[in-house]
């Protein structure tokens, strides 16, 4: 508030002030209008731009080839008509595979990021130094510069979606662009037991976390997760190697004031094949359960909503002729 009495210091209007999240929330240096601020998008009556930018965040780095879960994976997002280009986050120890192991995107830029402080773009110059990064899983939460639409897609390496179901979610997101949209659906309860909160993968008819390992989300959620949040958020994510999908999900909530939203009845989302997955360590979930009450601590309450919303294509699973639907893959597709 004081800095916007000062010169040549970016100002926000009554419109910024007097609408949910407020100005606090509202950074004025991510961009000089309001327009590519997600919750202000129906107060504006204005669309996100159009197409969404892929980020596979590689941890386990597994031997690239054809048979591989990130291969295909890149495959299939080639073949989504929305994809604006793909983002490679590379922490995994294994070195970067060569530009000829990568499936050919054609016409879509695939760019590979080497989380250890180096850039390389696959389709320009290699070598390009780019800026010190902290050694971090949230690292796949920093706004990069070459994120330049609107809607981001985070996905794991061994996430499994087809191209359906990746433009199907990014269609609902469209409609939703202040909220997390995607398919992984996790939950949170109150514990009387331990009297702390708790966290479940079960299936219920209920969740108020949508994992980032396959979800769309605005990228102003990026700039927000890595310049807002308290630092010891950002720590207990850094010391954990976890939890930065349950905080993100957290901030969006918190912003927001929503849950985020489910498509589909896809429970499991991961390559069950995929080796030394840091994910089927049975010190993860609880982990997890430690992380949700440091946060809740650290915000002063609980800001996840629980919700039983789900989206499904129109026609989905109706017995009607194929050529009538939009989403066929969806439909082969098991719970």
């Amino acid at each position: 508030i004081i800095r916007e009495r000062l010169p040549d210091y970016p100002e926000r209007s009554s419109l910024v002030w007097n609408s949910a999240p407020g100005a606090l929330l509202t950074l004025p240096t991510f961009a000089d209008s309001s327009r590519f601020m997600p919750f202000l998008l129906n107060a504006l009556g204005v669309e996100p731009r159009h197409n969404y930018t892929a980020v596979i965040y590689v941890q386990i780095g597994a031997a690239l080839g054809p048979n591989a879960a990130l291969y295909k994976l890149v495959k299939t997002i080639t073949k989504s008509q929305f994809v604006d280009r793909i983002l490679i986050l590379w922490a995994a120890d294994r070195p970067l595979p060569l530009k000829k192991r990568w499936p050919p995107t054609n016409h879509i830029p695939l760019h590979v990021i080497a989380l250890a402080g180096s850039t390389r773009s696959l389709n320009g110059p290699t070598g390009q130094t780019g800026p010190e990064v902290r050694p971090s899983i949230s690292q796949r939460f920093l706004p990069y510069d070459e994120i330049q639409t609107d809607a981001v897609l985070s996905l794991d390496e061994d996430a499994i979606l087809n191209t359906d179901e990746l433009d199907f979610a990014y269609t609902v997101w469209r409609d939703f662009p202040e909220r997390i949209v995607g398919y992984p659906a996790r939950a949170h309860f109150w514990d009387d037991s331990k009297n702390a909160w708790g966290y479940t993968s079960k299936w219920t008819n209920y969740y108020s976390i949508v994992l980032t390992g396959a979800a769309f989300y605005h990228r102003y959620y990026n700039y927000l997760y890595t310049n807002w949040l308290s630092l010891l958020l950002l720590k207990t994510v850094q010391q954990s190697s976890n939890c930065e999908d349950i905080l993100m999900n957290l901030l969006v909530s918190h912003v927001t004031r929503k849950p985020p939203i489910k498509v589909t009845q896809r429970k499991g989302y991961k390559d069950r094949e995929t080796a030394r997955s840091p994910w089927n360590d049975p010190d993860h979930f609880i982990q997890r359960q430690s992380c949700l009450n440091t946060f809740a601590a650290v915000f002063g309450y609980m800001p996840l909503i629980r919700s039983n919303l789900r989206m499904d294509p129109m026609l989905y699973r109706d017995p009607v002729s194929n050529l009538r639907k939009k989403y066929r893959q969806i439909e082969l597709v098991g719970s």
